[in-house]
Parts: structure tokens; C-alpha cells; sequence
């Protein structure tokens, strides 16, 4: 623009020497050497004005392979972004996933510890009891009573205590009231759902009193819900909850039965059922997982009781 300027500046000098040329005779010589030098000076000029816009089109061609190189680098930042979403997308669905697994597998051990510990405290009553015994026998022999029948034994020597006949062997169940227990854990951590259920039932049936008839009942209901008969399900868990109060399993079975019923849709009856497991076992595991079960459901937590 400001060699435009420029340039109509000079023409009009131009313009007007010629003029005043015309109006005011001059020498020849004189006029022919004034053009020649506004000849060269409008040639310089107008050969400025060339270079320049060379220029001026050489930034611009280098500005816009800058803004390219720019609009290159940004789509690559772009992708290379979205790859990194996608990766961070797809390890915190493999964490949750793995914390689902790991959480299955702490509930499996949890409940392993639990009937381990059932098992033991059975078997420390059990020595109690033998041990009992055998101080009522010593007794008995030491003052001269005996349960057998004193016979000469076969070296000559007499005073041993034969054990007492019987005529026919006691009843005894064709399966241990543990191996059947075992084989129905083991069978369901398998998936063999329908052998362990057999298996949990006939535990049930013929060992009502043990102290895992409970967790048997419990796991019924597990099948149950695996299965996704929620309805059958509740009825277990009920089950424990109503006829085992000394269950290891009755936090677990209120926190199951909760969700079932939110499965089946009965949301207002399984936040109740998630509220209570906070307030009667706090501080537990199952506790912890009803406060994330009522999160999820867009609850609130139980309602905890005034301090004085």
C-alpha cells in the first residue's frame, strides 16, 4: 500500500515536471536527462514493489506451511489423546473387573475361614467330651468298676477289660455329615450348581442341628440367585434368617436377600433391607458393601443413631 502511494507521489511529480516542461521551454538536453532519471527512478521503484511482494508471498507461504505443520501436530496430539482415553477406558474396566473377581474370591475365603472356624470349635467340643469320658472310665477303673468284662488274658495274666459285646454294629449314615459338606462347596465354587444343590439339601435334611446347617441354606440361596431365581433365593435367605440366628451367614444372607429384591425390581424393599444390614452388623464387610449398594441405587445410608 505505501508503495502505491508511492508510486502515484512520483508519477504526479512526473506528471507535473513534464507539465511545467511544456508550459516552460527548456533545453532539449535537459528534458531528455530529467526523463531518464524518472524513467530509473520509476523503474527502481516499481522493482521494489516486485521484490517486496516476492516477500510478502514468501512469509505467507512460509506462515501457512507453519499453520499446516500446526494443524498436523494438533490432529496428531488429538489421536494420540484419544488413544490414551481409550487405554485408560479399558483399565479401569479390567479393574473393576478384576475388583469384582478379587471381591468373589475374598467372599469364597471369608466363608472358608468361617466354616474352618465352625469345624474347629465342633472338634475342640468333641476332644472336651472324649476327654470327659476317659476321666469317668479312669475313675471307674481306679475304684474297681468296670464297663467290660474282666477276663484272663492270653499270657496268663488277668485284670484287662474286655470291651462289651454287641450283637449287631451301630447305624451309621453312609456319608459324614463334613464330606458332605465339602463335596457340596466343592461342587458349587465348580458351577455344578444342581449336584451341589442336591447336596446342600440332603446336608440339610439329615444334619439339622450342625452348626453349618445354616451355610448350607445360605448357599442354596446363592445357586438360587446365580441362576437368576431371585425369588427362590429369598426364600433362603429368609430361611437362614428366621431358623439359624447363630448363622455365620446372617449379614451375608440380609445383604443377598436385599439385593435380590432390587433385581426383582422391589427397590423400596431391598433399600430397607440394605439400611438394616448397616445398622444391625456395622463395621462389616457386608455393611461396607450395603453403603456401596445404596450409593449405586441412589440412596441414602442408614440413618445413624443419636449421640448423647
Amino acid at each position: 500500500m505505501r508503495t502505491r502511494w508511492i508510486v502515484l507521489v512520483l508519477v504526479a511529480v512526473f506528471c507535473g515536471a513534464l507539465g511545467g516542461s511544456l508550459l516552460a521551454p527548456q533545453p532539449a538536453g535537459a528534458v531528455s536527462k530529467e526523463m531518464i532519471e524518472l524513467q530509473q527512478t520509476v523503474s527502481q521503484i516499481l522493482q521494489a514493489q516486485q521484490d517486496l511482494r516476492s516477500t510478502v508471498d514468501g512469509n505467507n507461504a512460509a506462515i501457512r506451511t507453519l499453520v499446516q505443520q500446526s494443524l498436523d501436530s494438533v490432529n496428531r496430539l488429538s489421536g494420540q489423546m484419544n488413544a490414551v482415553q481409550k487405554s485408560v477406558q479399558e483399565v479401569q474396566a479390567n479393574t473393576g473387573s478384576r475388583i469384582d473377581t478379587m471381591t468373589q474370591q475374598t467372599q469364597g475365603l471369608s466363608d472358608n475361614l468361617q466354616d474352618v472356624q465352625a469345624r474347629v470349635g465342633k472338634l475342640s467340643q468333641q476332644l472336651t467330651d472324649m476327654q470327659n469320658l476317659l476321666q469317668s472310665i479312669d475313675a471307674k477303673v481306679s475304684g474297681g468298676s468296670t464297663t467290660g468284662t474282666l477276663v484272663a488274658a492270653p499270657g496268663g495274666n488277668s485284670g484287662e477289660v474286655a470291651p462289651p459285646s454287641s450283637s449287631a454294629a451301630p447305624n451309621r449314615a453312609p456319608i459324614s455329615a463334613d464330606t458332605l459338606y465339602q463335596n457340596g462347596l466343592r461342587d458349587l465354587t465348580s458351577g455344578k450348581y444342581d449336584l451341589a444343590r442336591q447336596e446342600f439339601s440332603d446336608y440339610i435334611q439329615n444334619f439339622p442341628a450342625n452348626d453349618l446347617a445354616g451355610n448350607a441354606e445360605f448357599y442354596l440361596g446363592e445357586i438360587a440367585y446365580a441362576q437368576n431365581d431371585y425369588k427362590t433365593a429369598i426364600t433362603s435367605y429368609d430361611t437362614v434368617l428366621a431358623n439359624y440366628p447363630k448363622s455365620f451367614k446372617l449379614a451375608a444372607s440380609l445383604l443377598k436377600k436385599a439385593s435380590a429384591e432390587i433385581e426383582l425390581g422391589m427397590k423400596a424393599s431391598g433399600i430397607r433391607d440394605l439400611r438394616e444390614v448397616e445398622q444391625r452388623f456395622p463395621g462389616s464387610d457386608e455393611a461396607r458393601r450395603a453403603q456401596a449398594k445404596l450409593r449405586d441405587v441412589g440412596a441414602s445410608p442408614a440413618a445413624r443413631p443419636a449421640t448423647r
